[in-house]
């Protein structure tokens, strides 16, 4: 175990990354747990005010973003001032990240609907730190052989591929599939041979004028979030909690 650390975390120097996902992820944790705490009224908890002014926890986030994020570039990537700054770093984007929602819709959204948005964004993120810390890069480079790397062509192949899979994938609505084909390989490619979603860019621009490629987008999209959207709110709603119910304005 302690060859494993030396030789995966501490000589690539991964030790601040690892220690700023820590602190990330517990942050979220704390805070989803203290708000759920406040809005149930219980425990010593309360919101902060200042004039009046109720400040949102995003407030001290970006505040400790910035410094953590100065300290680290300052500091590099060994020694304990980088490890104090990575720490720093990943409280300030777990409260950031928290209220990502608020900043999205410029509004007081964290127990509605829209305030989903932030529980998404941190799971993804996690995810996405977590793939890094294991070992992939961006565009899958690390999937190439020492001799492979060494040729610069196969480099610029598998980057310009892995791209170009991530860009059609976003653009047939597969944000998600997007965005993890960046890190892992050929993961964008399963969303940029499938069909779009309706209202992507590619479905407004290619099934125009083809009613059945339009139809058979409608059909696949209401199927599967037809399967997946209650799990997901499940989980969602076990992560950060149940959204206030709509009220009713009859």
């Amino acid at each position: 175990m302690g060859d494993w650390w030396q030789r995966n975390i501490m000589e690539p120097g991964k030790l601040p990354l690892l220690l700023a996902l820590g602190a990330f992820v517990l942050t979220f944790v704390i805070t989803r747990v203290v708000t759920r705490l406040i809005r149930a009224g219980k425990g010593p908890f309360g919101n902060v005010r200042a004039g009046g002014v109720h400040i949102h926890h995003v407030v001290p986030g970006i505040v400790l973003t910035v410094v953590g994020g100065f300290a680290a570039v300052a500091g590099g990537r060994h020694g304990f001032g980088s490890a104090v700054a990575a720490v720093v770093f990943g409280v300030g984007a777990g409260l950031v990240l928290d209220e990502f929602a608020l900043i999205l819709h410029l509004d007081d959204v964290y127990w509605t609907e829209a305030g989903r948005k932030s529980v998404e964004v941190v799971v993804v993120t996690a995810a996405l730190v977590g793939l890094v810390l294991a070992g992939f890069t961006p565009f899958g480079v690390d999937g190439l052989s020492p001799d492979e790397r060494q040729d610069r062509a196969n480099v610029i192949a598998t980057v310009a591929g892995n791209f170009f899979f991530s860009l059609l994938a976003l653009a047939k609505g597969k944000g998600r599939l997007a965005l993890f084909g960046v890190i892992v390989p050929l993961v964008a490619l399963v969303g940029a041979v499938r069909l779009a979603r309706p209202g992507s860019a590619w479905a407004r621009r290619f099934y125009g004028s083809r009613p059945r490629a339009r139809a058979k987008s409608r059909l696949r999209a209401y199927r599967h979030d037809r399967r997946w959207a209650g799990p997901s709110r499940a989980v969602q709603d076990w992560i950060g909690g149940r959204p206030d119910p709509v009220p009713d304005r009859r």
